[in-house]
């Protein structure tokens, strides 16, 4: 027999968006549905910024031992113990599932079902065999693996984000498609690994990045021994005894790449198939469920969030557009998503982070008012006690002084990139920077040296001149 239940809201998907809502609506005392078919924490816990991240840490370990000498520590050749990193990071996965768990949110106030939903009108989902009528809705169903169509890819045993975090057994010669994120922070980190890693990518690597400070990040990867071919399209994929051979087009013209592992890592895709959209007058396309600036869908009842919405795919973006909808839900507050505030990191070594305008779309938006400054790591010292001094960080103003773009590339630049996205977000002058004391030495002493180089010119003005000698002969 079918349950019947009638929440204020009911959220399909838990993954960070998901559980945002679900966590935040509880806790002001309203009846919430989370619907979930998977697992719970969704990509992220499970097969994305955890698992990566403590991937990439493993391989640092290894990397720093190579380095050691460098500070007069010897500690020989590192021993790759693959079995024992797979260990690791599951280690880290279940140490954070609790915080994700049926059971917590189950404590919370939240009715979770385990279970596929669907739509079967605009305002009722069937999830197993209970129906949910709920006075809004969000979808919060994510992304997936994007599998391009290569000729003899649906033929050979390949890996995507959602498995290669269960190799027990470090690949020989990994082959990566796509020089996405994903795909370069993965390369550095299997080949500082031990793994021989190619790279195929059929434009250009780190593409949606200040090419400039991209190129510093792949720079480093390529002088680590990743092999990265850029502007080559796979034309085909065959298996070849226990391993994998995949023919490339571009470059220098035709050619074959063997290895024992294959990793596709090109792009992502929306997750709305057996949603019933259809069934509750909700648009979508191939980028995803179609929403207005306030995350709502063409069915008023609805919202969408994160990534099944469409438009950057990131946890924090779920967490943020969570925060949104609920005030939008429970206050019947306005509420409008601003990209401009949005910050992204790439977790390779160096690190790429970036918020606001990059110089390129500030100059289009904004014309002749725009100030570029610079400042590089080697010029900080705390950059140089450490033997790291590569990157710099590079930020936009108006011609007032008002920040609306940065990028950083360098060590920790994942950190250091929130103190511009809390500039951005609050419309700060980069004097804001210059009025500030960071400890020393630190790399976050860099903030204030770039914005002083705003007031350079300054240095110059013959009026400025001027007033200091008047004030000089005033005693």
């Amino acid at each position: 027999m079918t349950e019947l239940l009638s929440p204020d809201i009911c959220v399909i998907g838990a993954g960070s968006g998901g559980l945002t809502t679900a966590a935040a609506a509880a806790a002001f005392g309203v009846p919430v549905v989370l619907i979930e078919k998977h697992k719970m924490g969704g990509d992220c816990l499970n097969f994305g910024c955890v698992p990566s991240k403590a991937l990439i840490a493993a391989a640092k370990k290894a990397h720093l031992i190579g380095k050691a000498p460098e500070f007069g520590v010897s500690a020989g050749p590192a021993e790759i113990d693959y079995g024992r990193v797979h260990d690791h990071i599951h280690e880290v996965i279940a140490a954070i599932a609790p915080n994700d768990s049926v059971e917590r949110f189950t404590g919370l106030g939240v009715r979770v079902i385990e279970a596929a939903g669907r739509f079967v009108a605009p305002d009722r989902v069937i999830a197993g065999d209970v129906e949910i009528r709920a006075r809004r809705f969000v979808v919060a169903t994510g992304s997936s693996p994007a599998v391009p169509p290569i000729p003899g890819l649906d033929g050979v045993p390949y890996l995507t984000n959602e498995s290669v975090f269960d190799l027990t057994a470090l690949p020989d010669r990994l082959i990566i498609v796509g020089g996405g994120p994903i795909g370069i922070e993965l390369a550095q980190a299997f080949n500082r690994l031990g793994s021989k890693v190619v790279v195929l990518e059929a434009l250009t690597a780190l593409a949606k990045d200040d090419p400039e400070m991209a190129g510093i990040v792949l720079g480093a990867v390529r002088g680590e021994g990743v092999a990265l071919r850029e502007g080559v399209k796979v034309t085909a994929v065959e298996k070849v005894g226990d391993g994998v051979r995949v023919t490339i087009e571009g470059g220098h013209g035709p050619d074959q790449i063997d290895g024992t592992a294959l990793l596709v890592a090109a792009g992502r895709k929306p997750n709305v198939d057996g949603l019933g959209l259809e069934a509750a007058g909700i648009a979508h396309d191939r980028r995803g469920v179609t929403v207005d600036r306030g995350l709502r869908t063409t069915n008023r009842r609805v919202y969408a969030i994160g990534d099944v919405a469409g438009g950057f795919q990131f946890t924090h973006v779920a967490g943020y557009h969570a925060g949104l909808v609920v005030r939008s839900i429970l206050f019947r507050l306005p509420i409008r998503e601003n990209r401009d505030i949005i910050p992204w990191a790439t977790y390779t070594d160096p690190e790429l982070a970036h918020v606001g305008l990059s110089e390129s779309e500030a100059r289009a938006r904004l014309g002749d008012g725009v100030r570029v400054l610079t400042w590089p790591f080697h010029e900080n010292d705390r950059a140089q006690t450490e033997r790291d001094t590569r990157g710099k960080v590079k930020v936009v103003t108006t011609k007032r002084g008002r920040i609306v773009g940065a990028t950083i590339v360098g060590a920790a630049a994942g950190e250091m990139i929130s103190l511009y996205a809390l500039a951005i977000s609050q419309k700060l002058k980069v004097s804001a920077f210059t009025g500030f004391v960071a400890p020393y030495p630190t790399r976050a002493e860099i903030t204030k040296r770039v914005a002083v180089t705003y007031y350079t010119p300054s240095l110059t003005n013959p009026w400025i001149a001027r007033i200091i000698s008047l004030l000089r002969r005033l005693g």
